[in-house]
């Protein structure tokens, strides 16, 4: 049997041959990092599924302040096509490749045919969809209901993982947390004076991860900031 990017995603591995040769029919394209896929007002045209690399879906108020709604990786699809494809709805934010990625583009014809013809596809597409809309609904909640600096404590030590450097700016960390750079920057001036992180151009390092790891969960001392948001 020939080798096709069906192979390459677990949750289709289920998927009968009929439909496997059908699907097969969709293209995989490479992606490159900084390559917008869809703007705010676009309609969808195809359904696509990562097979690596990353992209982030944001959106931008009338401020011009912008929230990373989510990102998606391998193996994983984007809420808003599935919905703009279900519901014959235009994108609400903006998709941009952060890393050289790769994904499978299923046509808007062929993605209704498998919509039709094949439970594990439907099921796959659904079921990533409710992981997606939980997923921004957490958002909602830390948006809401978590203090600032618990999130800036959480995404440092979520994107460092076993080290201690992430290369991330302060837009990029505001727009990831759903704040404002200038909020955001006064937060880190504040964890650096505190000797938790230590601040250099595009890059936070975290010099405290047990003070860090406190402030994430919410028993670390915290500055009030009024009106921060």
């Amino acid at each position: 049997m020939t080798a096709s990017w069906i192979d390459r995603v677990v949750a289709l591995s289920g998927i009968d041959d009929a439909t496997r040769a059908l699907a097969s029919r969709a293209p995989s394209r490479r992606l490159k990092q900084g390559a917008v896929i869809f703007r705010a007002g676009d309609g969808a045209t195809s359904f696509f599924i990562m097979l690596g690399g990353r992209l982030s879906v944001t959106i931008t108020g009338p401020t011009g302040r912008e929230i990373l709604l989510y990102e998606v990786a391998d193996g994983e699809t984007c809420v808003q096509t599935t919905l703009a494809l279900l519901g014959g709805q235009r994108y609400e934010g903006e998709a941009t490749v952060t890393e050289d990625a790769e994904a499978a583009v299923i046509p808007r014809l062929l993605f209704d045919r498998l919509m039709d013809e094949s439970p594990v596809f439907r099921a796959f597409v659904f079921n990533s969809l409710g992981r997606r809309l939980t997923d921004v609904i957490h958002l909602l909640e830390k948006v809401a209901f978590v203090p600032i600096e618990s999130r800036i404590a959480a995404m440092l030590l979520d994107r460092a993982g076993a080290g201690a450097r992430v290369a991330l700016t302060h837009q990029d960390l505001a727009s990831a947390i759903g704040s404002a750079r200038e909020v955001v920057s006064r937060r880190l001036d504040g964890l650096r004076d505190r000797g938790i992180v230590e601040l250099g151009r595009g890059v936070v390092t975290i010099a405290d991860r047990p003070a860090l790891k406190a402030i994430a969960e919410g028993v670390g001392d915290h500055v009030t900031d009024i009106g921060s948001g």
